[in-house]
């Protein structure tokens, strides 16, 4: 990823987590992920950000598609996002979405959880490089 390409995703992610925290602010916790997903993309359509529920990919394996899987939310065609309403966020919500990352062929990836009044967030980078702390992001897991 290149220092524009960087740039514009941390603006992005900025962007959106903005419409997260306006979603949670508004709903509050404890519905379904489905109603924080429909709310995201309504909060997204209104800063005019481009966003498509239930995105399809095709995991292939060795030139064979072998499943498909649908990302919660794709803003931009850069951003996955992975809505969550649990107890805590586990690590295996994190390899979900590096898996979702490796299929969909995309790097960035912010997993969302809605189940507490302050909502918790991790962005999920792929690739070792990119791990490494940059001026606007010196980590990599937030939360809210």
């Amino acid at each position: 990823m290149n220092a524009d390409e960087r740039e514009y995703c941390d603006s992005l992610t900025e962007r959106v987590l903005g419409a997260v925290f306006e979603v949670s602010n508004t709903l509050g916790a404890g519905f379904l992920e489905r109603v924080y997903e429909r709310a995201l993309l309504r909060e997204l359509g209104l800063r005019g950000i481009r966003a498509e529920a239930q995105a399809s990919f095709t995991v292939t394996y060795k030139g064979h598609c072998v499943g498909e899987y649908f990302a919660d939310i794709l803003v931009e065609d850069v951003l996955v996002i992975e809505l969550k309403c649990v107890e805590r966020l586990a690590s295996e919500h994190t390899a979900q979405c590096l898996n979702y990352l490796r299929a969909s062929d995309r790097t960035l990836c912010l997993l969302i959880n809605s189940q507490k009044p302050k909502v918790e967030w991790k962005r999920i980078v792929l690739g070792f490089s990119d791990l490494l702390p940059h001026p606007r992001s010196s980590a990599l897991i937030g939360g809210h």
